[in-house]
């Protein structure tokens, strides 16, 4: 894909993303509140990734891991015990991005203090992440969203109890990850997610997965596993060859998921610092 055509395809993919938000929630509740909020998170986010292109994948997964449990809230900036979840076991040495959040929250309390939600601050940094990346010459590593030797070891020799690897890892990666996180190894050394893709957001990790390179067995065994045969396989096959219906269709996801449990009204609180509910 060259720079042009994936450009396009960011533009056209987030431009519908911005037109579609909206059937629960609105994309102009801060209008009054505070209406340069859009203009302020671009500004750090770019900054952010001008400092650290994978900051991009990062921000984009904090989002993800947010609205994934107990709803789309702020509560994955939470500081807190081993039980909070920004140390929950996916998370912690993993999950990334705490420290630009901070920084944008700080430039937003300036402008308008105590006016936007943590939650719309992530949901707003995830979106810009994705739609900014054209604007830089060198495109963001989306691929280098990573996981721990720790989620991958158990494929890797004794699979399921058999004493041998996972039978659907292609043998060169196979080889590559045994060397990267041997038994009774560093669990904390990290390999990435879209092996291959290192500089764009892409269809590739559908095309790894036909070819038995997606990274953990979660990944896997959408292609892989028997009762994928008559549910996720033939997406992942259509997928691999249609990258213009997988942006499409992940905006449609992102508007779902950023749909999931909001706090509104007085259900929630705006905070004044993400990491911590206000005194």
């Amino acid at each position: 894909m060259t720079t042009n055509r994936s450009s396009n395809a960011y533009f056209w993919l987030m431009n519908f993303f911005i037109l579609s938000v909206g059937a629960q929630l609105t994309p102009d509740f801060y209008k009054t509140t505070c209406p340069d909020v859009f203009r302020i998170l671009r500004r750090e986010v770019q900054k952010a990734l001008k400092n650290e292109m994978r900051m991009g994948a990062s921000l984009l997964r904090l989002h993800f891991h947010d609205c994934f449990v107990n709803g789309c809230d702020g509560s994955v900036l939470l500081d807190g015990g081993q039980d909070s979840e920004k140390f929950a076991t996916p998370n912690l040495n993993s999950a990334r991005g705490f420290e630009v959040i901070d920084t944008i929250k700080s430039s937003v309390e300036r402008a308008c203090s105590g006016a936007v939600s943590c939650a719309d601050i992530l949901a707003i940094a995830a979106r810009d992440s994705v739609i900014l990346i054209p604007l830089f010459q060198s495109l963001i590593t989306w691929a280098s969203i990573s996981k721990t030797c720790y989620f991958i070891s158990s494929r890797l020799f004794n699979f399921s109890g058999s004493g041998a690897p996972d039978s659907t890892i292609e043998t060169t990666m196979l080889t590559e990850l045994q060397n990267l996180c041997p038994q009774n190894g560093d669990g904390n050394t990290t390999s990435v997610l879209d092996q291959g893709s290192v500089d764009l957001f892409d269809s590739h990790y559908f095309k790894n997965l036909l070819d038995g390179k997606g990274l953990l067995s979660s990944d896997q065994i959408l292609f892989s596993s028997d009762n994928a045969t008559a549910t996720t396989k033939p997406l992942v096959q259509f997928y691999s060859v249609n990258e213009r219906i997988f942006f499409m269709e992940f905006a449609y996801a992102m508007i779902k998921m950023g749909n999931i449990n909001p706090l509104t009204d007085s259900e929630g609180e705006i905070r004044r610092n993400c990491r911590v509910i206000n005194s």
